[in-house]
């Protein structure tokens, strides 16, 4: 993977999503509450086609910049994706499973990143 801070990753992940008009795109800092993961990119799509274009484009965009995922989950069912770019996870639910999952509240203690500036 071409090297690039998880932080600037983070913030690339959430444009591109939004370009995409992923709804409630949100960036957690998570790097005090798991030795694991440093930014979750939380994003949602109306249904699952939505979803998986978002995920679709994520993937493609970066893989023009050399930035590859390690990991994919759940593309074929897409009602929630997972694509893990090493100390970036980025989660693209289904409106109503992200509702159902409420993964925001579970990592409540988490910073929130401002992204909107990095466009």
């Amino acid at each position: 993977m071409k090297k690039i801070s998880f932080r600037k990753l983070a913030k690339e992940c959430a444009n591109i999503a939004a370009e995409k008009k992923a709804r409630k795109v949100v960036i957690l800092d998570v790097r005090k509450l798991t030795p694991f993961i440093d930014y979750y990119v939380i994003s949602s799509g109306r249904t699952n086609v939505h979803v998986e274009a978002i995920a679709q484009s994520l993937v493609k965009e970066l893989k023009g910049k050399n930035i590859y995922p390690l990991h994919r989950e759940g593309i074929s069912v897409a009602q929630w994706i997972l694509l893990d770019y090493e100390g970036v996870m980025v989660h693209i639910f289904k409106d109503d499973m992200r509702k159902y999952y409420k993964l925001e509240d579970l990592w409540a203690n988490a910073k929130i990143v401002k992204w909107e500036e990095s466009k």
